[in-house]
């Protein structure tokens, strides 16, 4: 059986930023596990501009646009860690958001949401899945939210308390790929 391709994006590009960790808990988890392979499509990596129309408008596309692009209609699921910022997600996701279009549709989407205080990024949920059903793509009912992140994780990813986060991360990870799944089935 076809292990499913998960593109991990990490969508903090501040400085210092905690929410990373748990892109690369997410990567290790899934590979330790052998459930899958991964790539964190890195937002701070990637330095995109502010874009001012969708990638197909675009009479030049950046190269670096493009080819995340192709990585998002590559992959059969995607995890999208996300910090709460004043309640809402970070400008730099919206923008990667909104540069697609098509290549969300369908596409089975799962979230982690981090803050540094005690909400785990409720707020941030609700705005990001509601920007993603707009945009038709499948956003699993499973959700990964971890509150005083820095408390939690280690700055590798490691968890402080690996026992406490096995059930969930299992229950989460395990969602998407069932919805990976039959994702690959349609396409």
């Amino acid at each position: 059986m076809k292990k499913s391709k998960i593109s991990i994006i990490s969508s903090s590009i501040r400085n210092g930023r905690s929410s990373h960790r748990l892109a690369l808990f997410f990567e290790k988890y899934i590979a330790d596990n052998q459930l899958g392979t991964t790539e964190i499509l890195d937002l701070k990596a990637y330095d995109f501009p502010l874009f001012h129309e969708r990638l197909k408008f675009l009479e030049t596309p950046p190269k670096n646009a493009v080819e995340f692009a192709s990585k998002i209609v590559e992959s059969d699921g995607i995890i999208i860690v996300v910090p709460e910022y004043n309640g809402g997600y970070p400008a730099s996701l919206k923008n990667v958001i909104d540069l697609l279009h098509i290549e969300w549709r369908n596409k089975p989407v799962a979230i982690v949401t981090v803050s540094s205080g005690s909400f785990g990024g409720t707020q941030a949920l609700v705005s990001l899945q509601f920007s993603l059903w707009k945009i038709k793509a499948w956003v699993i009912t499973e959700a990964f939210q971890v509150a005083n992140v820095i408390k939690s994780y280690n700055e590798d990813g490691s968890p402080i308390d690996p026992s406490a986060i096995e059930k969930p991360a299992s229950a989460f990870v395990g969602e998407l790929l069932r919805c990976a799944k039959e994702y690959r089935k349609e396409i």
